[in-house]
């Protein structure tokens, strides 16, 4: 082969990633099966001098699932000049029939579906766009065990037979009750004291780590990098400062979606369905998409439930903000308050919510695309 023939040929690398290790298949263009398959240390150093002894015969193209190992690899081989796609595992084309699973078949068949273009590419986000998604993540992560202790606080309590009726858990009123169980005149027995006390502080320190974050998180929120699409998705009812910079971290550039309907696959709000013929039978929503973004669609969604208004909350928001943003806000708060009181007569609130949410995300869509591409016309080029 000669040397300009070896320059312009393809080597297609499927990579199956773990902590320790990498398996390497490599598959030139023109070959029927992968010509070595490879196991290495996940070690960049020693990664990096094998990618240089098969960039000697040609162009290298590499893939590697979306998973815990993050973007490192990738980011590694672009600095090295290659080029290297992460691949979301979800939508792998897979065969029933094959029951057999290890890290040399996955290797290949990435590398074989890869050249195919079977395989779908996700977004990268940058070190400092990732850096702060974390961030928001964190903070879901501590509320959840917010919830956690509650739920002991709760059913500890419950099997003492310390039940508060003066009102609604976790208001007020709740935590000043439960102050006093923790005090020297409380009822408990010393021993209850003790786990109730522990469980309580527990709880206390958990609130007090969110808050911290919570205003760590609106600090970032009026950065340059995200004030334009953290006030625009505030001007939809039920969306404040966290579930904005969840949107706003979690999807970054809206206009990667062709349509909404793109976007409502994404965050799996789409039906299941199985048909064949003339049968057509749909199911529940896939939740095959980014969780995080899906649950604050939905717990705004439940806003939609009470009569159009503009309150005073989101009056403030909306202030100074484009008269189109707010006119197509307002055009969602009364389509979607029609339709979640409609769907709920006849299927119920909880999948009434979720139809919502799912219209609501068109709404969001076309505000959002609208931004992106207006901030990139008014970004200037470098000469």
């Amino acid at each position: 082969m000669s040397s300009s023939t070896a320059a312009a040929s393809i080597i297609y690398l499927g990579l199956d990633v773990h902590k320790d290790s990498v398996t390497i298949a490599v598959l030139p263009a023109d070959a029927s099966a992968p010509t070595r398959i490879d196991k290495y240390p996940n070690d960049c150093a020693k990664l990096r001098r094998v990618f240089e002894r098969h960039a000697k015969d040609g162009e290298l193209r590499a893939c590697y699932e979306a998973s815990g190992a993050g973007y490192v690899l990738q980011r590694a081989m672009h600095g090295w000049g290659y080029h290297c796609d992460v691949i979301a595992p979800s939508l792998i084309p897979t065969k029933p029939g094959v029951q057999r699973k290890h890290d040399k078949y996955d290797a290949g068949q990435l590398a074989r579906l890869y050249r195919a273009g079977e395989l779908t590419v996700i977004r990268i986000p940058s070190e400092a766009e990732e850096r702060v998604r974390d961030v928001v993540r964190c903070r879901e992560t501590l509320q959840r065990e917010v919830v956690k202790s509650r739920h002991y606080i709760l059913k500890f309590l419950a099997r003492r037979s310390f039940i508060y009726r003066g009102g609604v858990n976790w208001r007020p009123a709740h935590y000043t009750w439960l102050r006093q169980l923790t005090g020297t005149t409380s009822p408990l027995a010393a021993e209850d004291r003790l786990v109730f006390g522990e469980y309580f502080a527990l709880l206390e320190y958990k609130l007090s780590r969110r808050d911290v974050l919570d205003h760590h998180i609106a600090d970032l929120a009026l950065t340059p990098a995200y004030a334009p699409a953290v006030a625009t998705l505030q001007c939809f009812r039920g969306l404040q400062v966290h579930s904005a910079m969840v949107l706003a971290t979690e999807l970054v550039d809206w206009r990667r979606f062709a349509s909404p309907r793109q976007l409502m696959a994404y965050l799996g709000f789409v039906p299941r369905e199985h048909s064949s013929g003339p049968r057509e039978r749909r199911g529940s929503i896939t939740k095959a998409g980014n969780s995080h973004c899906r649950h604050v669609l939905v717990q705004a969604a439940w806003a939609y439930r009470l009569h159009p208004k503009i309150g005073p909350a989101l009056a403030v928001r909306q202030r100074g903000q484009s008269p189109t943003v707010t006119l197509h806000a307002w055009k969602a708060q009364q389509r979607l308050y029609t339709m979640y009181h409609r769907l709920s007569m006849r299927r119920g609130p909880q999948i009434a919510v979720v139809a919502v949410a799912r219209e609501l995300v068109g709404y969001l869509w076309a505000v959002m695309r609208d931004l992106d591409a207006s901030r990139e016309t008014a970004t200037p080029v470098a000469a």
